[in-house]
């Protein structure tokens, strides 16, 4: 049977989204990472798995805030096996910190490269392994060439990667897939009650392809993504503020 116009459209379409680096679902995965409304920005309203998504930030705190919405992604995707390799070489990340967002430290593995240089090779290569869920890579420069290798090697093995980038001062064009830049926000106090509260952030998707770009303030509670659509200040939060 001959296809339709609208079929042979529709197939194209399909086919330059593969090309650019996005795959469907693997079959007996779950794709939902529990973004909520912040996933409407992406195609079809999936995260993209299986590619690379780049982190800037330009101080301490805003590279604590990305490496806490990190974790929280890393998570949901080791609900679907496999461990995770976290890069890098000044290691800031504590591991213990990471069962507040759900993930068990011994699923882990850290590797502290003493290079720099050798940072983004030994990523390449750890993209590379099938049985990994993710690869978290934290560095300073990425350039266009260096990350269109590493967007090559997942779109073979659909590992998800995350770049974070820290202390960056000029901002360059990569492959990545995505391009996120992640701020501590104030967290909302219980009534009354002193202290600090859930972790919470400003999330901007500075750049997507076929998606559409975006803010919001995102919280993260009860071991999920929670989108704030409208700021709640009290009273008693002043006080304790």
């Amino acid at each position: 049977m001959t296809a339709t116009k609208e079929e042979i459209i529709s197939k194209l379409r399909q086919d330059m989204i593969r090309w650019e680096g996005f795959r469907p679902p693997q079959p007996g995965t779950d794709n939902d990472l529990g973004l909520g409304p912040v996933a409407a920005a992406f195609q079809d309203g999936v995260f993209p798995t299986g590619a690379i998504h780049e982190f800037i930030s330009n101080c301490p705190e805003d590279t604590a805030a990305s490496g806490g919405f990190i974790a929280g992604l890393v998570q949901k995707l080791l609900g679907n096996g496999g461990a995770c390799l976290w890069i890098s070489y000044t290691r800031r990340i504590y591991p213990p910190a990471l069962k507040l967002f759900g993930v068990d430290p011994d699923r882990v593995i850290f590797v502290d490269v003493p290079l720099q240089k050798d940072v983004l090779w030994v990523t390449e290569e750890a993209l590379k392994c099938e049985g990994v869920a993710t690869v978290i890579c934290e560095t300073k420069d990425l350039s266009f060439t260096e990350s269109q290798r590493l967007q090559l090697a997942v779109e073979k093995s659909h590992v998800t990667g995350f770049v974070l980038r820290k202390d960056v001062k000029k901002v360059n064009t990569t492959a990545c897939v995505t391009r996120w830049q992640i701020r501590p926000v104030r967290s909302q106090l219980r009534t009354g009650m002193p202290g600090v509260g859930h972790p919470r952030w400003q999330v901007e998707l500075l750049k997507v392809r076929n998606g559409r770009p975006g803010n919001w303030t995102v919280e993260w509670k009860k071991q999920d993504f929670q989108t704030i659509t409208t700021p709640q200040r009290t009273e008693e939060a002043r006080r304790y503020a």
